[in-house]
């Protein structure tokens, strides 16, 4: 039986770090579930340059990973289908990650506010308890958007920001490597291997070298 992970993509700057989470997941060979919300195709176009289209979705997605997907197991989920499989907790997915996460879906998931497919799944992974990574990606942050992430805390989730550390490659690490690091941090939660970066052994840079 097919059982995915769901992705979801919100409207936060970083659709980079989505882009890597989704490409680890494949690169495991796992089933991906995709949702993108519709804030999060304005900033695609911003970031990347590229739309996001549902009747295209196949390849649009593949001209943002770089990647050919022909054996991909991807299916994607119109934000505003409140009728697709992710919104029943009896439709099979082996967890989530909304990956960015802007302030408005953290707490849109957090009071189970469910305005689009988005939140809905992720309300549906929580109470079914399965994984669900939260990645905002905003700074600095007020009193409310941090009692909201407290509230997904609370009820189950992981709430991990967008940190990269500086460990796995140096204060020259390249913009990708950051991607990397804090996309290779959710797949870490979710439990799938990667190899997206350098792992902490007891040894100083001076020492690795």
């Amino acid at each position: 039986m097919r059982e995915p992970w769901v992705v979801g993509v919100s409207g936060a700057s970083g659709t980079p770090y989505a882009a890597a989470v989704v490409r680890g997941l494949l690169d495991a060979g796992e089933a991906v579930d995709l949702i993108v919300s519709r804030a999060a195709r304005l900033t695609i176009l911003d970031e990347t340059g590229r739309p996001f289209r549902d009747g295209h979705w196949a390849d649009d997605l593949a001209a943002w990973l770089g990647r050919d997907l022909a054996d991909a197991d991807v299916r994607h989920w119109p934000a505003g289908d409140l009728a697709a499989g992710p919104s029943s907790g009896s439709y099979r997915v082996r967890g989530m990650a909304v990956v960015p996460a802007s302030t408005a879906a953290c707490a849109g998931i957090a009071i189970g506010l469910s305005k689009d497919l988005l939140q809905r799944a992720a309300e549906v992974n929580l109470k079914e308890r399965r994984p669900l990574v939260v990645v905002p990606r905003e700074t600095p942050v007020t009193r409310s958007h941090l009692e909201h992430l407290i509230t997904l805390h609370d009820a189950g989730a992981v709430v991990l920001p967008a940190s990269p550390g500086f460990y796995g490659a140096g204060a020259s690490a390249s913009a990708a490597q950051l991607v990397d690091f804090v996309a290779g941090k959710v797949l870490d939660a979710l439990g799938v291997p990667h190899t997206l970066f350098r792992r902490w052994s007891g040894e100083l840079a001076a020492d690795r070298s």
